[in-house]
């Protein structure tokens, strides 16, 4: 799919500071339906109408340029369009910070950025690009020290560094990893892998056929695309930016619906795939269309969402997510969270993540040294566990943790 990118919205250096280097595209003169959207879009900019960029962004062809993302996309991702938003520490003084753990690896992913675009540049100006996508990384992860990078993220931020420039970015990527993507920053890949189960939930209730063929083969095959907001494997400019004027534009679950949709839409090519060849499923499956009709598939994935909403999926998949995961806690995008709410929300699941691994520990202990036990005695330990996980405010998906692990152990009647 092609796109154009306006002339004087283009990708801005933070290196430069100033004014804005384009990616050149070629255009035909806007025609009256792209002037009137250019208009609505620019009006509900100034009346910070959620509902409208929502609409705007989900219609063929999106916010059409990255001038008007960048009065959009901080609206939908919680801010106020244009407006610098002064963190405590402002300017360079990031710089000052303790370096964060990571930082290694960030130099080395930055080192490997900006293949697909910009086209045409020189490479003195791709090496300037790389050290503001490295300053605006380090600058976040500096400032949230919480935050656990992984590999991948630097593909979402260049996106967002492209279309919003060296001004807007920082702030925008701080709320975009502690309220959209905080699942996949935490110490453990558990609350991203939970996110990917409900691609099978979702083939099996939309397409039980393909849902079936595909049981055998662990939705493993999503987590690249999925981690990175599709940043990772779409090689267009024009389309990965429109391709965010969507996901921005949803709630986090939608990211996930999307890649459904995809899956759904190689159908028959899956389907020709022998049964007793899983590996070379998980390698199609793994690697994107190109190119993907971005147009089509933003109407599946809407239909798809509308038609099996969270909520109504088998297995209770929905209620198995921790009440404190970004699919539950940024789902109303009106619902302006700051991004102190989204390090508390952090420290939340961070315990909860070390809780659950100390009761695995607990379980694998106990199965180890397991001997006949009586229902009462489980019982008794069961309820013991529950009073004091309430006491402590604990996850009620524990409870749900300990029922298993108390069927784990057969008890003779």
């Amino acid at each position: 799919m092609s796109g154009t990118v306006d002339k004087t919205a283009g990708p801005t250096s933070r290196s430069s500071g100033q004014g804005s280097s384009q990616i050149e595209h070629s255009a035909d003169a806007p025609s009256r339906e792209t002037e009137s959207k250019h208009v609505s879009i620019t009006r509900a900019c100034e009346e910070s109408n959620i509902d409208s960029l929502i609409r705007l962004a989900t219609s063929d062809g999106g916010l059409i340029n990255d001038e008007l993302r960048r009065k959009a996309w901080p609206l939908l991702i919680g801010s106020e369009a244009g407006v610098v938003e002064e963190p405590e520490i402002n300017l360079s003084a990031w710089k000052e910070l303790p370096p964060h753990r990571d930082e290694d690896q960030v130099q080395l992913d930055v080192n490997r950025a900006f293949v697909y675009y910009p086209h045409g540049e020189s490479e003195k100006k791709i090496e300037g690009r790389k050290s503001s996508l490295s300053d605006v990384i380090v600058q976040v992860l500096r400032e949230h020290p919480m935050l656990c990078y992984f590999q991948g993220y630097h593909d979402i931020v260049q996106v967002l560094l492209l279309v919003l420039g060296d001004q807007l970015v920082p702030a925008a990527v701080a709320r975009i990893s502690l309220l959209r993507i905080r699942d996949y920053m935490l110490p453990s890949l558990t609350p991203s892998l939970r996110h990917l189960q409900f691609i099978p939930i979702l083939l099996g209730s939309a397409d039980p056929e393909l849902g079936r063929r595909l049981s055998r083969t662990q939705p493993f095959f999503a987590l690249a695309a999925t981690l990175t907001l599709y940043a990772h494997d779409i090689q267009e400019y024009s389309d990965i930016a429109r391709l965010y004027d969507f996901i921005l534009s949803h709630e986090p679950v939608v990211a996930i619906y999307m890649f459904t949709a995809i899956v759904m839409s190689r159908r028959e090519e899956l389907l020709e795939i022998p049964i007793e060849e899983p590996e070379m499923l998980h390698f199609t499956l793994s690697k994107l269309p190109q190119p993907l009709d971005l147009e089509s598939l933003i109407s599946k994935t809407m239909q798809l969402f509308n038609t099996h909403p969270p909520e109504k999926l088998p297995n209770l998949i929905w209620w198995r997510i921790p009440s404190n995961s970004v699919l539950k806690t940024s789902r109303n995008l009106k619902e302006r969270q700051s991004v102190k709410k989204g390090e508390e929300l952090f420290a939340r699941q961070a315990a909860q993540l070390r809780r659950e691994e100390l009761l695995q520990k607990a379980s694998k202990m106990m199965w180890k040294y397991r001997r006949p036990a009586t229902s009462i005695t489980l019982t008794v330990f069961a309820g013991v566990m529950s009073f004091w996980l309430a006491r402590n405010g604990y996850d009620r998906t524990l409870w749900a943790y300990l029922v298993r692990l108390r069927g784990a152990f057969p008890f003779r009647r």
